[in-house]
Parts: C-alpha cells; sequence; structure tokens
C-alpha cells in the first residue's frame, strides 16, 4: 500500500512540475512577443523624429520669412536684409541661457541671384555688397526656402530711396538625431 502512495506522489509531482514548465514556457512565450512587438514599435522612432524635425525647420524658414524680424512688409517670402543685418549684430539679445529664440542650430540667408563669384560673409565693412549672412553659425542639416531679399537703396542720380531686391534663400539648420 506504502508503494502505490509512492508512485502516486511522484506521478502527482511529475504532473506539477509538467504544468510549471509549460506556464514558464508560455510565459517566456509572451515575453517575447511583447518584446517583438515594442521593437517593431520603436523601430522608426528616430527616423519619424528626424522627419518632423526636419518638416518644422522647413515650416519655421518660411515663418521666419514673415516674421517683424526679418519681413520687408506686405510681400510674402520677403527678408529686409538691414532688419537682418541689425539683427544679426545684436542676436545677444535673442538668447535665452544656451538656448537661442528659435530653438535651432542656424540660420543663414544666401544670395543667390545676382551671383557672387564666391561666398562673402557680412560684416559692418563691406555690406550690402556681400552675399552671405549667419545669423546663428551651427552645423547640421539645413532645408532652405527661397525668398526675396530686399534692402534700401540710394539712386545718386536721381536722389531717390528705392527698394532694390535680390533673389536669396533662407537655410534653418537643426541637429539630427543620433
Amino acid at each position: 500500500f506504502l508503494q502505490m502512495n509512492i508512485k502516486k506522489n511522484k506521478s502527482g509531482q511529475m504532473k506539477i512540475q509538467q504544468m510549471a514548465f509549460m506556464l514558464i514556457a508560455v510565459m517566456v512565450f509572451f515575453a517575447l512577443v511583447g518584446l517583438l512587438v515594442v521593437t517593431i514599435g520603436f523601430s522608426g522612432l528616430k527616423e519619424k523624429a528626424t522627419a518632423l524635425q526636419e518638416k518644422n525647420a522647413m515650416l519655421l524658414a518660411s515663418k521666419l520669412a514673415n516674421s517683424p524680424e526679418f519681413s520687408c512688409g506686405q510681400t510674402e517670402n520677403c527678408i529686409d536684409l538691414d532688419k537682418v543685418f541689425v539683427l544679426k549684430n545684436n542676436i545677444n539679445k535673442y538668447k535665452t541661457g544656451n538656448k537661442n529664440f528659435w530653438g535651432v542650430s542656424g540660420i543663414e540667408i544666401i544670395k543667390i541671384y545676382p551671383k557672387d563669384s564666391k561666398l562673402i560673409e557680412c560684416d559692418s565693412g563691406n555690406y550690402p555688397n556681400c552675399s552671405k549672412i549667419t545669423i546663428i553659425s551651427g552645423q547640421g542639416i539645413a532645408p532652405e526656402n527661397f525668398v526675396s531679399l530686399c534692402r534700401k537703396e540710394f539712386d545718386s542720380e536721381t536722389n531717390i530711396v528705392y527698394d532694390k531686391c535680390e533673389l536669396g534663400k533662407i537655410l534653418v539648420r537643426y541637429e539630427k538625431i543620433q
């Protein structure tokens, strides 16, 4: 009788062990499936963040051209180079801590037409005979937007001040997410 009880106990213990191993195997399976779902869900997250940042930079480039600090009046996508040159010299007023007002790593304006033989950075000595204004210097990816670059010009023959406009582009740089 005792031997039969021991056999039943061993058989019962074996079934309990089998059930425990099956439960562990099922839990491990569902954990692996969960990890796979999470990995697939987050796989394109960096690319999506970079694409969103690029889209925001392009929208910001359009907004900058029409903002009061850059705009030349009623015309859309028109940048007043005289305002921008003054802004460049006072850019430190647009910083809070180590961040700039617009939250980008760089803003540049480049004259495209009429084409200069080389890119000359604007400063107090050569303005307006230059082709590039770097408002915020920085590295990164730079989507560009085409704009009109206008400034006040004095005609000495007729003694008239008029708006001289040229074709240019505004580049808003942002850091690529690693």
